[in-house]
C-alpha cells in the first residue's frame, strides 16, 4: 500500500489565507467553488513543480493531469522557454515601448495558426473571448450572440447567467442558448432572428464542467461556418483550453473548418502570462478601432517564452504525442476499472480527456475514486477535464494505473463492506 497523504501545512496556511483573502484560495483553484470534494483529499498549496510533477507544501509529490488547468503543455519549468524568457528578460518585459518580440511572435502565430490572419494580445483568455464578442458587434453593428449550452467562455457578465453573483438581466439580454451538435436548431435561430446575430461562440468540441466530454458530430461545423457566411454573421472559436492540444494550426484546422475569430492561452506559453485573439484580414480593422488595452500586455517576457513554446511544440509534433500518451493512459484506466467491476468512461479527445465512473449518476463514486488517487499523489479532479503534457513519461503512466488500481480496490471495499 502507498502512503496516504495528509496536508497539515496546506491547512495551517489556507487558515492563514482566509483572513486576508476572500474564500482563502478563490476561483477553481481552491475549495470554495465545490471542485474539491471531499476538500480533505486535496492538497491547497503548491512548494514546487518540475517536468510532470508539483510538490505540496507538505512535501508531497503529485503527477499532475492538470497542468495548472492547461498552460503546463510541456512541463512545468521548461529549460528551452525558460532560458528564452530569461534572457528577454535581462533586456526588459514591461517597458513603455513594446519589444519588437511582439512582431516575432505575430508573425509566428500568423504561420503557424490556419485562420490567423493577424493576433492581438492581451493576458488572460477572458480578455480574447471578450475582444472576440465586442468585435463581431463592432463590425456587424448587431447585438445578439449564439452560445452552446454547457460553454465556459470565461468569467466576463455576458458569459455568466443571470442568476450569477453581480450579474444583470442587461450583461445576458443578447445571448441565445442553443444545445450542443443540434444543427437544426442552429438553422432556426438563424431564420428566427435574421439579421441580429452578431457572432456564433464555441470551443471546438463541447469539453464543460461535471459532465461528458462531446466531440462534433460529421459536418455540424461545417453548416455552422455556411450559416455564419451566408447571414454575415462571425464565427468565434474558444480555443482558450484545447488551443495546440488537438492541432498546432488551430482545433478549427483539426475538425475541417477556419473561424472568423480564434482565442488562445494556456498553453500558448507554457505557463507565461499571455493569451491571443487571432483572426481573418476583414476584421482587422475592426480590431484597430476598438479601445481595449491593459499596462501588462505587451510585456515582452511572455511572447519570448511563447515563441520557445510553439517552436518546441512544432519540433516535437507536440499534439501527437500528446494524444498518443492520452491514449494509452485511457486505455489503462478502462481496464483498470474493468477489472474492478467499474465501467469508466474517458471522453474527449485523449490530450484532453474528462473521467467518469458511469457505474453512479450522483458522481460519488467517482468523486470518492478520484480523491483516492490524490491522496497517493496522482492529481485528478472531479469536475474538470484532464490535460497530457510532453514530459508525462511512460513511467508515469505505468504509475498513475498502478495508483487507480488501489484506489478502485479501496472503494470497492468500502461498497462491499
Amino acid at each position: 500500500m502507498r502512503e496516504i497523504y495528509t496536508y497539515p501545512n496546506s491547512r495551517e496556511q489556507f487558515r492563514r489565507a482566509e483572513k486576508v483573502i476572500p474564500s482563502g484560495v478563490y476561483g477553481h483553484l481552491g475549495p470554495a467553488e465545490g471542485c474539491f470534494i471531499p476538500v480533505e483529499a486535496f492538497p491547497l498549496f503548491c512548494d514546487h513543480a518540475k517536468g510532470s510533477y508539483f510538490w505540496d507544501i507538505d512535501g508531497h509529490r503529485f503527477i499532475d493531469y492538470m497542468c495548472a488547468y492547461g498552460p503546463n503543455v510541456l512541463g512545468y519549468n521548461d529549460p528551452y522557454v525558460d532560458e528564452a524568457a530569461r534572457k528577454q528578460r535581462e533586456k526588459g518585459d514591461c517597458t513603455t515601448s513594446p519589444s519588437t518580440v511582439m512582431i516575432d511572435f505575430a508573425e509566428l502565430l500568423v504561420d503557424t495558426v490556419a485562420s490567423a490572419d493577424w493576433a492581438f494580445f492581451a493576458k488572460n483568455g477572458n480578455d480574447v473571448t471578450t475582444m472576440a464578442v465586442m468585435a463581431a458587434r463592432a463590425y456587424t453593428h448587431r447585438k445578439k450572440i449564439v452560445f452552446f449550452k454547457g460553454y465556459y467562455h470565461g468569467i466576463a457578465p455576458w458569459t455568466q447567467k443571470i442568476d450569477y453573483a453581480g450579474v444583470i438581466e442587461e450583461d445576458v439580454a443578447n445571448n441565445i442558448y442553443l444545445p450542443w451538435n443540434d444543427i437544426a436548431a442552429v438553422e432556426r435561430v438563424f431564420a428566427e432572428h435574421k439579421g441580429e446575430i452578431a457572432a456564433v461562440i464555441g470551443q471546438p468540441y463541447m469539453h464543460g464542467n461535471f459532465a461528458d466530454n462531446t466531440l462534433p458530430a460529421d459536418g455540424f461545423w461545417q453548416k455552422v461556418r455556411k450559416l455564419c457566411t451566408d447571414n454575415g454573421t462571425v464565427l468565434v472559436i474558444d480555443d482558450v483550453r484545447a488551443g495546440f492540444r488537438l492541432d498546432i494550426a488551430g482545433s478549427d484546422h483539426y475538425f475541417g473548418f477556419e473561424a472568423d475569430l480564434i482565442c488562445f492561452c494556456k498553453a500558448i506559453a507554457n505557463g507565461y502570462n499571455v493569451s491571443a485573439l487571432c483572426g481573418k484580414d476583414f476584421l482587422k480593422n475592426t480590431i484597430s478601432s476598438m479601445s481595449y488595452t491593459g499596462s501588462y500586455w505587451l510585456s515582452a517576457v511572455p511572447f519570448a517564452a511563447g515563441i520557445a513554446c510553439i517552436e518546441k511544440m512544432k519540433r516535437l509534433d507536440c499534439p501527437r504525442i500528446l494524444i498518443e500518451k492520452g491514449a494509452k493512459l485511457k486505455r489503462e484506466l478502462v481496464k483498470a476499472a474493468a477489472d474492478y467491476g467499474y465501467d469508466l468512461h474517458v471522453s474527449g479527445v485523449p490530450s484532453l480527456f474528462y473521467l467518469r465512473i458511469a457505474d453512479d449518476p450522483s458522481l460519488m463514486l467517482h468523486q470518492a475514486w478520484i480523491a483516492e488517487c490524490v491522496r497517493r499523489g496522482v492529481f485528478f479532479t472531479n469536475h474538470h477535464n484532464h490535460f497530457i503534457n510532453a514530459s508525462l513519461t511512460d513511467a508515469d503512466i505505468a504509475e498513475t494505473v498502478d495508483v487507480a488500481r488501489e484506489a478502485f480496490s479501496v472503494i470497492a471495499e468500502r461498497e462491499n463492506g
